[in-house]
């Protein structure tokens, strides 16, 4: 039920969602922009998080160079954020392809709407894939590392400061190893599955290569990580608790727990918004084909999915920056 304002000269309608629009906006647009802006909010609150988090533990945060450095078919090359910047490309290269698409509409081009939202989908898919491999790469880890019992992490290193994976250096000794299971546990307990190798392996072969020295999560004034002498190595490594390989919910080789946790959460939470603008616009796209908006003599559809999918593109911008570069 429309609601109206009586004057001396007009009876004239307040907004109810047709012809009467505040601002030049029609209902469905403004409501899109109601939505991002929530959207911008929550997003906002869960990078002032990780700020506040990463400031209280800086002396431990991981160093993204460290972390972020495979690229595609060149296995064993370090290229740190190298494939970040891709995707960062191709999700910005797909926000310019949305906006060839909605000039179009207004144009009533049908065929260049198609051909540009169909490269704004493409853009999308590499993006969610790559996000996927790239997640597939930091559960899995590259070089392993031991977590003490008082909870600080050791890496190793040889003596130019080089990572060396626990691959490269751990004994093989005799015995079987045995995961626990909630039907082998007191009161059900249970464990995740077991790493490649037992703290007592990783101890043997450390012991074995005398080249090789302990580096702390601790980062010094120079931004690099703390590398002990090798009888701080030795003793530190009698404290070993539990090996680490690769980032989860629990543990983390790269350095702070908290790391992984906003990681996960936040590009997860992005990668979601990128995954359902593509339905959208899969969606969207489809309508184009048939016509259906050719027929309404309008694609403000388009322009709407379009407002999402800059929002999304202008998000990751941030997620980027806090994450990689900053």
């Amino acid at each position: 039920m429309e609601a109206t304002v009586t004057t001396a000269n007009s009876e004239e309608k307040t907004w109810g969602g047709g012809d009467n629009q505040p601002m030049g906006a029609s209902y469905g647009k403004l409501m899109m922009w109601f939505f991002i802006v929530s959207d911008a909010l929550t997003f906002s609150g869960f990078l002032a998080a990780y700020g506040f988090s990463r400031f209280k533990f800086i002396e431990t945060w991981p160093l993204a160079d460290e972390v972020f450095t495979h690229f595609p078919f060149m296995h064993g090359v370090s290229a740190p954020m190298y494939y970040v910047a891709l995707m960062t490309f191709i999700l910005i290269f797909s926000s310019v392809t949305m906006v060839l698409a909605v000039d179009a509409g207004h144009q009533m081009k049908k065929d260049k709407v198609v051909l540009y939202m169909f490269l704004t989908i493409i853009g999308g898919g590499i993006f969610v894939g790559s996000q996927a491999w790239e997640w597939k790469n930091f559960i899995k880890g590259e070089y392993g590392a031991i977590e003490t019992k008082g909870g600080s992490l050791l890496q190793f290193v040889d003596k130019d400061g080089k990572r060396v994976a626990l691959a490269e250096f751990a004994a093989t000794l005799p015995g079987e190893r045995e995961q626990l299971t909630r039907n082998k546990g007191k009161w059900f307990m249970e464990e995740g599955s077991l790493p490649s190798y037992t703290v007592a392996e990783v101890q043997a072969g450390f012991k074995a290569h005398p080249d090789l020295l302990i580096r702390t999560e601790v980062i010094t004034a120079e931004k690099q990580k703390t590398i002990l002498s090798r009888a701080d190595s030795e003793f530190r490594l009698s404290q070993a608790h539990y090996v680490v390989e690769g980032a989860n919910l629990t543990r983390n080789e790269y350095g702070s727990k908290l790391f992984a946790d906003f990681f996960f959460f936040i590009t997860g939470f992005h990668g979601f918004h990128v995954l359902s603008g593509v339905i959208i616009n899969i969606i969207i796209f489809f309508n184009v084909l048939i016509g259906t908006y050719e027929k309404r003599r309008s694609y403000e559809m388009v322009e709407k999915v379009g407002l999402y999918w800059h929002f999304v593109d202008l998000v990751w911008v941030f997620v980027f920056t806090v994450f990689y570069l900053v």
